[in-house]
Order: structure tokens, then C-alpha cells, then sequence
């Protein structure tokens, strides 16, 4: 997995699988990613860790998506009112969930196309968030519920 590009986006390993997060610039990415952290420290979610915050890397490898944080900022994730602090992290994981914030394509009741993407080769679950709409009960919901 060396020698790929980074690409914008912040990663946190939630139980065995990551959530990738994307998004336009002050969309949120570095907020949801320690939302994910806190979450999981207080037991709402499974234990959540830090992959990389702002730049990471994506690789496929015997099709599934890999995420491993830029080097150069590797333990490192952005608080507001606080600057950039140090925290824990791990140094890849398997992506399991793609959220997209301030998608144009969030809805109420998401079309079924519309919560699954294919990045790098590899189809993923998917959850579209629209701007001024909290990201993390969405996904405390996609880990604890089944689709109908």
C-alpha cells in the first residue's frame, strides 16, 4: 500500500471495520471523526479509534478497501476551539461504511441506490448526510439496525 495517493477525507475504525468520512472543506469530517472516538469511549458504539484525520490513503487489496492515514499526519486530528492535537490511532484498517457530509444526494427516505458506492473497486454501504444534519445518530443507527 505504498505510493498511493492521499485523498481528503478522515477515517475511524469502529469495531472490526472503518468509517471513511467525506466532504467539502469545514464540512465536519475532523468533528464526526471525534464524535466516533467519543462515542465509542462512552460505549454508544463499539471501540472507536483514530485511522487518520484530513489526508489518508485508500488501497484495494483482495477486494476489500484499505485506509491508512497520511504520514505526516498520522496520530494527529484537528479539534476545533483547540488546534490540532495527538491521539490515539491505528495505522490501517478495512473500510465498512462510507459517510458522505453535505451530500447533495441526501434525502428522508434515501433511494436504495443511493446508500451504496463503489470506491477503488469495492462496493460499500453508504450514508449520504445532508448539511445542518447530525451525522452520528445515523450511523449509531446503520451499526445497530437492519435494513427492512
Amino acid at each position: 500500500m505504498t505510493g498511493t495517493p492521499s485523498v481528503h477525507a478522515s477515517a475511524v475504525r469502529v469495531g472490526d471495520r472503518a468509517v471513511l468520512i467525506r466532504g467539502p472543506s469545514g464540512a465536519g469530517k475532523s468533528r464526526l471523526a471525534l464524535d466516533l472516538v467519543l462515542a465509542g469511549r462512552a460505549g454508544q458504539l463499539p471501540t472507536a479509534i483514530l485511522v487518520g484525520d484530513d489526508r489518508v490513503h485508500l488501497d484495494t487489496v483482495a477486494g476489500q478497501l484499505w485506509v491508512r492515514p497520511a504520514s505526516e499526519l498520522t496520530g494527529l486530528i484537528e479539534v476545533r476551539g483547540l488546534g490540532i492535537r495527538r491521539c490515539d490511532y491505528v495505522t490501517e484498517a478495512v473500510v465498512g461504511l462510507v459517510v458522505d457530509l453535505a451530500a447533495p444526494d441526501a434525502e428522508r427516505l434515501p433511494p436504495p441506490e443511493s446508500l451504496s458506492i463503489e470506491l477503488n473497486g469495492v462496493y460499500l454501504p453508504r450514508i449520504p448526510v445532508g448539511i445542518g444534519h447530525s451525522p452520528l445518530p445515523l450511523i449509531a443507527a446503520f451499526l445497530s439496525t437492519t435494513a427492512s
